[in-house]
C-alpha cells in the first residue's frame, strides 16, 4: 500500500486519537474509517448509517472466511 503525507486539521487528530485508543486503532486506521463510512453515505444517501456499518462488518466478516451459506426455504 503506498502511503501519503496529508495536512489535516490538529482537532480532527485529536478527536481520531481519542476514538482510535477506544476502538483499538491507531489514529490513521481511524480517519480511514471515517474516510470509508463517508464515502460509502455519499454514494448511497438513502441507506441508514447502521445499515452500512453493517455492510462494513459483513464484508470483514467475508474477508476473513467466517460467512455461512444461506438457506432460503
Amino acid at each position: 500500500m503506498t502511503t501519503n503525507s496529508i495536512r489535516l486539521d490538529q482537532a480532527l487528530i485529536e478527536r481520531a486519537t481519542i476514538m482510535a485508543k477506544a476502538l483499538n486503532r491507531t489514529p490513521p486506521k481511524q480517519i480511514e474509517h471515517w474516510a470509508k463510512i463517508g464515502e460509502m453515505m455519499e454514494d448511497n444517501p438513502d441507506l441508514p448509517y447502521e445499515f452500512v456499518r453493517q455492510v462494513i462488518i459483513a464484508k470483514a466478516e467475508r474477508d476473513a472466511g467466517k460467512l455461512e451459506a444461506y438457506e432460503f426455504g
